[in-house]
This record gives C-alpha cells, sequence and structure tokens, in this order.
C-alpha cells in the first residue's frame, strides 16, 4: 500500500468561465488492476431520518467458559461475572467512545437470579447441564459482583442497558408458549438496590429472544406486553423524584411482524424502545459466510425487517423508538477468522448504514468482548478489525442520515449522514468487489442543481487559488486476506500503543475535487466539509 500523485482534468465554472485545470492532489491508493467508474449521489436538502446522538452499542453477555460451539469454547472469561474489569486496554477500548453504549444481556439473562441485601438462598454460578435449557442451570448475579461492575462503567463512561430475566413466575401453556404473569419481585430488588446506590442504568430491558416463535421460550404479545407495563409501573415508582428515567425496553427478540404489530399496540406508552436481534447469515458452522457478506443482494435481503418495523411503528402512531438491540451476524458465537476479521466490517458496517436509513436509533453488536464476534480479542482485549470500524462510524457520522444512491457498480454499497460535530457530510463507501478499485465522483443531486451551482464533489462555492480538501480513511485487511484480524488504515496498521492505548485514527488530505477511490475489498469513510447539504447547516 503507497500513497501516489494522480492527475485529473478538473472542470470548474468559475464567473461563467470554463477553465480547465490540472489538478495536483495525493491519494491513498491501494494497487489494483481493474478500474470501474461511479457516482454516489447525496441528497443533503434534507435529513431522511435520524439516530440517537450515540448510535453505536455493544453488547456483554452472561455466557460462561463451558459455553461451546461445534466443539470450539469461544467465550473464555468474558462473562458479566468473570471479565477481567482490572484490564486497562478494556478500559481504554470503552472510554475510546465517551460514551459507547453497553447492553448487559444475552440468552442466560433469562436464567439469571439477583442476590438480594438479605438472601435466602446462596448466590450460585451457572453450571453445566445439557438437559436445561441453553445447557445451563439457573446462575447468580452477586450484588459485590454488579458493585464491581458500575463502578467499571462509572470509570469506563459508558451508557448501560441491562437486560432482566423476564421467565420468573411462569407456567407452561397447552400451545407450547409459556404463560401466567410475570414475577417481577427479585427484577424490582435489583432496580431498588442500583437506585439506592447511585448506579445510572440508562435503560431496563424484559427478557431475551422470547418474542414470536421465541429461542428456548416463547411468551405470546398480549401477556408481554403486561409484564412490559408492570416493568414500567415498577421503573416510574422506584425512580419517583429522579429527574432521570431509564427506558423501558423489549421484547430483545427477532422480528414477527404480527407478534410486535400486537405487542406496540397493546403496551402502549410504557414501551419506550422496542428492540429485536438480527443474525441473518445464519450459523457459524456455514462455509458460505464470506460469500455471503459480499454479495450486495443477500445484505440488501435485511432491508425489509427495518423497513417493516418503521411501518408497524408509524401505523400505531407509537412514539416508540426502535433499536437492534443484538446483532452476531452469524448464531453460535459467530466464526473465528470471517465474524472477528476483516471481511466481518462489510457486513457490520452495511447494517449499521442500511438500519440507520430506516429510524433504527441505536445499532448493538453481539459483543464487545466474547464469541468469535467480539470488537475486543476475548483473550487479549486487543480490538479486533469491527472495533476500529465502530470507532469511526461513532467519530465521524453524525445522527441525521442523508438520501444516497450509487450509480454504477452494484458492488459498492454507499451511505452519507452529516458529520459529526463538523461541517458536511461524512460518506462511508464498500467496495465489495474482490478485483476492481472503484473512482467515486459525490453528486449533490439534480434537486439541490437547479437552486445552487455546484462543483464536483458537491463544492458550492470555490474562489480562485483556494484549496478545497477532504478527509478520507482508507481500511484494508493485512496483505489484503480477508481473515486477517489486522487492519490497516491508509496503508498503516492500527495496533494499540505501549500504554495499552487506543492509537490515533490519522486521516489522509485529499483535493475534495478529486473522485474517490476505494480499492477492491477496502473500505472508506470520507469527510466532506466542502459539501453543501442545507440538512447539516
Amino acid at each position: 500500500m503507497a500513497g501516489g500523485l494522480l492527475r485529473w482534468p478538473v472542470v470548474l465554472c468559475l464567473l461563467n468561465t470554463l477553465i480547465i485545470s490540472p489538478v495536483r492532489s495525493t491519494v491513498w491508493t491501494a494497487g489494483s488492476a481493474a478500474m470501474t467508474q461511479g457516482t454516489a449521489v447525496v441528497v443533503g436538502a434534507a435529513a431522511v431520518s435520524s439516530t440517537d446522538e450515540h448510535f453505536v452499542c455493544a453488547t456483554l453477555d452472561w455466557w460462561p467458559p463451558e459455553k461451546c460451539d461445534y466443539g470450539t469454547c469461544a467465550w473464555g472469561l468474558a462473562s458479566l461475572l468473570n471479565l477481567n474489569l482490572s484490564s486497562h486496554i478494556l478500559l481504554n477500548a470503552i472510554k475510546a467512545f465517551s460514551p459507547l453504549k453497553i447492553r448487559l444481556g444475552g440468552s442466560l439473562q433469562d436464567k439469571v437470579i439477583y442476590e438480594t441485601e438479605y438472601p435466602q438462598e446462596p448466590c450460585r454460578p451457572f453450571v453445566k447441564n445439557s438437559s436445561e435449557m441453553f445447557g445451563f442451570t439457573e446462575g447468580c448475579l452477586p450484588l459485590s459482583r454488579w458493585d464491581q461492575l458500575n463502578e467499571f462503567f462509572r470509570e469506563s463512561g459508558a451508557t448501560i442497558i441491562f437486560g432482566l430475566n423476564a421467565l420468573n413466575g411462569r407456567v407452561p401453556l397447552s400451545d407450547g408458549s409459556l404463560g401466567g404473569p410475570w414475577d417481577y419481585t427479585n427484577a424490582a430488588s435489583l432496580i431498588r438496590y442500583t437506585v439506592n446506590k447511585g448506579y445510572r442504568i440508562s435503560g431496563w430491558e424484559l427478557g431475551n429472544e422470547l418474542s414470536g416463535s421465541g429461542v428456548g421460550a416463547r411468551i405470546n404479545a398480549d401477556q408481554y406486553a403486561e409484564d412490559l407495563m408492570n416493568l414500567d409501573r415498577v421503573v416510574d415508582q422506584t425512580y419517583k423524584g429522579y429527574q432521570f428515567k431509564p427506558l423501558v425496553i423489549g421484547p430483545g427478540g427477532f422480528f414477527d411482524a404480527n407478534w410486535f404489530n400486537e405487542f406496540i399496540v397493546k403496551a402502549k406508552s410504557s414501551l419506550d424502545v422496542i428492540s429485536h436481534h438480527i443474525y441473518n447469515l445464519g450459523p457459524g458452522v456455514d462455509q458460505n459466510l464470506v460469500e455471503k457478506i459480499l454479495n450486495p443482494s443477500y445484505l440488501d435481503g435485511e432491508a425489509s425487517t427495518f423497513s417493516n418495523l418503521r411501518d408497524i411503528l408509524k401505523s400505531t402512531g407509537a412514539s416508540t423508538s426502535a433499536w437492534v438491540g443484538e446483532a452476531g451476524g452469524a448464531y453460535n458465537s459467530g466464526r473465528h477468522l470471517v465474524t472477528n476479521a476483516f471481511v466481518f466490517s462489510f457486513w457490520y458496517l452495511d447494517q449499521l448504514g442500511m438500519s440507520s436509513l430506516y429510524d433504527t436509533k441505536t445499532y448493538c453488536r453481539q459483543s464487545l468482548i466474547g464469541g468469535n464476534y467480539g470488537l475486543l480479542n476475548t483473550t487479549t482485549f486487543k480490538p479486533n478489525p469491527d472495533y476500529y470500524s465502530a470507532l469511526l462510524w461513532h467519530r465521524l457520522m453524525g445522527p441525521k442520515v442523508l438520501s444516497t444512491k450509487f450509480n454504477g457498480t452494484k458492488m459498492i454499497r454507499a451511505y452519507a449522514h452529516c458529520a459529526r460535530d463538523s461541517k458536511g457530510i461524512t460518506l462511508l463507501l464498500l467496495n465489495l468487489d474482490r478485483n476492481s478499485t472503484a473512482q467515486v465522483v459525490v453528486d449533490p443531486g439534480t434537486a439541490q442543481l437547479s437552486a445552487v451551482k455546484y462543483h464536483r464533489g458537491g463544492v458550492k462555492e470555490i474562489k480562485m487559488g483556494e484549496e478545497i480538501t477532504r478527509e478520507e480513511y482508507h481500511l484494508t485487511a493485512m496483505d489484503g486476506n480477508l481473515h486477517s484480524q489486522t487492519v490497516l488504515l491508509n496503508g498503516k496498521i492500527l495496533d494499540l500503543d505501549a500504554q495499552g492505548g487506543i492509537p490515533v485514527l490519522e486521516s489522509v488530505k485529499v483535493d475534495a475535487l478529486q473522485p474517490i477511490n476505494v480499492a477492491a475489498l477496502s473500505i472508506v469513510f470520507a469527510h466532506m466539509p466542502s459539501f453543501y447539504a442545507p440538512a447539516c447547516v
């Protein structure tokens, strides 16, 4: 990978005079023989949707070291019960987001008992038992560990969402579901303890993957709505007199249109956030994961989930927001050297871009650490490539989402947002093509051209002699190996510093009037401060 000098003829319309000018520009490139061209049309007149101010989220799970899939035990000491909270790398990785949303939950959350201040029974850990749901007995969260976790979250500045056990008090029904009202006694005890200790939890979520046909267990929508309203009452009572009230969230399951519609209608104003999970690539053992990730038609398939949920919320008139509460792509802990390697950034960033177009407010990646899909290495805590993809998104992509269309090859995925804390826009380009570099011209769209004269790259005005640049961040795999767990930014390896700190993510400045070069199998964030977008002013 090396820098190069490219010359391009640029047409500038200045004072009604046509000037043809050769412009010299330093552009980062990654060698690729074939070349294709296309146009990213970004309509900046108005935002088409918006995310929360902090869109990126990651999860921490409950799985013990004995959790194994397909003969591989990938969780190690990454559980909420045994994670090393004294790791400086872990702390630095979270603090780099300032803040990072973290959702605490997962399959075993509906088997967690919370220790009380006056316990009647010993607080026992999960024990492997193949006859039990998910292969483990119930486990207990000691209050001493809850104290440790909250001290760590305070120090890291993380925003915390806690997933509650929704199965207490249930009885089997004839249709195979679980019924009866949720017994919230134990959950209410934890919430009271949390408030009394002054710990800040930003949201309480009820249950994990119990919606629709469920995973392991299921609950009908009307009963779940009643339970959610009970959680809302518990939260209201416990936080009475406080200026801050956490969000009430549910169901944390897979999208089922009929179930979700009924749940939203019956939960009414008690439901602040409706959360759903995404594992659209299939099981981690699937040998075709990479082919799916690099197939634009396959990636497009998940758009219907986002659009259908958005339409349900609109049709019901609910003020509820939509979140992706957990998304690991490939279920059963992912796949080593795929879901924790460079190639997975194509799926992950495409999901962030696509979901944000449909008013998804927060997107929680499974996982921050643990399994084969962690943003961090389970043993060393060293960031995997997707960590840097998430951090660049968090720092560059603002909440306002712009309509973006790519005219050209189907192998380029394009998404644009108003830039975060800066002028202009940030454009994300993903090149799924294994062989061709794409030269991408950015166009502001005909709707804006009718009102304002633009130059190449959406620049509104150019003064004679003025240098107009953009900032580019090119992500590529080490040695071009999609399965590499080392990522290069503008040709330089991203690695921790000597103190375990996250490296500086440095851009390269490029002439804003030049096309964006997107190498084969690479990712580019382009911050374009001179791009005129009224929505971003």
